[in-house]
């Protein structure tokens, strides 16, 4: 589900999210898999947040909602494998790019944006923590309960209100959204690219592994 600015900012009040800036409109467009490797490898309007060495010969770029139950299962299950057994070592380079399905999810990237600044190991930290918790801030009141994971990370009452508000941080947001879309033909979440390449949907760590290695070999 893609959003319009309307139907975002007439949701707010139903959701606790009156803070919340408006979203802009956006259209997936049906059509063949990713240009070319280089479309998926170069940031839009946010800059990455990645994971191992720029130089490794694979990278995988995940497109995720914060508010994916298949993402939040992924990250807890398949995630730390592939970042024990090929992140940490070195091996690969993985990026997280943000693909908001609905406004909770806009609301969750916002603030793991806000509280990690440019800090990659930090805003996964952040988005692991809001995937485990997703339960409580996406089925019950969002703006409080994302208000104190905003402090917990050490943001005021203040700060974490002027993250929801940042019209700039959103529209960067979606303009990535709207570019992975219309030019990577991302349609639902999470979807991979390896080195390019698109992988729907949640996938198992030996499917992960099999292609890894094949790529690391060549």
């Amino acid at each position: 589900m893609i959003l319009t600015r309307r139907a975002f900012t007439a949701a707010l009040s139903l959701t606790g999210l009156g803070l919340l800036a408006g979203f802009s409109p956006l259209h997936l467009i049906d059509g063949a898999m990713a240009q070319s490797a280089s479309d998926v490898a170069k940031p839009q309007s946010l800059p990455d947040m990645a994971l191992g060495p720029a130089t490794s010969p694979v990278t995988i770029t995940e497109y995720a909602s914060m508010t994916c139950g298949h993402c939040a299962n992924f990250n807890e299950t398949v995630f730390p494998k592939i970042k024990s057994e090929y992140i940490d070592s070195g091996k690969i380079r993985y990026v997280f790019r943000e693909f908001p399905l609905d406004i909770k999810a806009a609301a969750g990237s916002m603030l793991a944006r806000c509280i990690a600044k440019d800090d990659a190991p930090k805003f996964f930290a952040v988005i692991d923590l809001l995937f485990r918790q997703q339960n409580d801030w996406v089925v019950k009141n969002t703006t409080e309960t994302l208000t104190r994971i905003g402090k917990q990370a050490g943001l005021t009452q203040a700060q974490v209100e002027d993250c929801l508000k940042d019209q700039a941080l959103l529209d960067k947001i979606a303009a990535d959204q709207k570019f992975a879309a219309d030019v990577l033909k991302v349609q639902s979440t999470p979807t991979f690219f390896i080195n390019g390449e698109m992988l729907k949907g949640e996938q198992s760590f030996e499917e992960f592994a099999k292609r890894i290695n094949s790529m690391l070999k060549s």
